[in-house]
């Protein structure tokens, strides 16, 4: 669902912007397995959580991860302390992302760049990485948990709402997409300097949106969004799509990942 401009909309209860409301709501959740264990009960030997992070960003590519933590319930090493990788310090989730890769049974990261989500979509976008990344498990999965989506496969799958922040496994997938694609962005602020971009990581932060009002977007920003579209000084190799009316592509969750990527 797309939003249009970047005004936090109100709280009708207490006032508080929508993204403060949603942030209170995420750390109230429990993240366990119980999901987990309904499809081992079933007969799902294998279950890998699956998750996508940057969506909201407004520069480079969406990456996502997928995770199979545990065998059957029979872990032979115990990861505490999974949650949304948005509720945890920098420092923790590269403490947690490592020990997801070093015990769980198998993990995949896989991104969709900027390029591809101005073709497609943000929302194609991002299940397309989640696709990618499940295919390349090894050993595959035999049963999927998914934040909020469904995605093209034949594999039995559930889509869960704040998956990643009830999911042990949907949590594990977010906090290495999370660690990974900051990595990313973070590589890229020494060739874009004027963004922030090893602060804000891409997301619409103040001082992202006064760069681009002032130095246009970089070929990496994503043309379909419209803080990018709609600066006034465009960029020149994109500047092509200034000819078509472009949609409103701002997700969901932007409000959210910018006032924490602010804080």
């Amino acid at each position: 669902m797309s939003k249009s401009g970047s005004t936090s909309k109100k709280s009708k209860t207490d006032g508080v912007s929508a993204a403060t409301a949603k942030l209170r709501l995420l750390k109230k959740l429990r993240c366990t397995l119980k999901f987990e264990k309904r499809a081992w009960a079933a007969g799902a030997q294998l279950v890998a959580g699956v998750d996508e992070v940057g969506r909201g960003s407004l520069f480079g590519p969406v990456v996502a991860a997928a995770v199979i933590l545990y065998q059957n319930d029979d872990p032979a090493y115990r990861i505490r302390g999974l949650r949304d990788s948005k509720l945890l310090p920098a420092e923790r989730r590269e403490e947690l992302a490592l020990l997801i890769r070093q015990h769980s049974i198998a993990w995949a990261i896989a991104a969709v760049d900027s390029a591809r989500i101005d073709q497609i979509n943000i929302y194609q976008a991002s299940r397309l990485a989640m696709l990618h990344a499940v295919q390349q498990l090894a050993p595959a999965a035999s049963y999927l948990l998914i934040d909020a989506v469904k995605l093209d496969c034949e594999l039995p799958q559930q889509p869960i709402i704040h998956g990643d922040a009830l999911s042990a496994s949907i949590a594990a997938a977010s906090i290495i997409a999370k660690v990974e694609r900051d990595r990313m962005i973070s590589a890229w602020d020494p060739v874009f300097p004027v963004y922030g971009l090893a602060s804000n990581k891409g997301y619409c932060t103040p001082h992202h949106l006064a760069a681009l009002r002032e130095h246009g977007p970089s070929p990496l920003h994503r043309q379909s969004f419209s803080p990018v579209w709609s600066a006034p000084i465009p960029q020149e190799v994109l500047g092509f799509m200034l000819d078509e009316a472009a949609p409103e592509a701002v997700p969901e969750d932007e409000e959210l990942e910018a006032a924490i990527a602010e804080a």
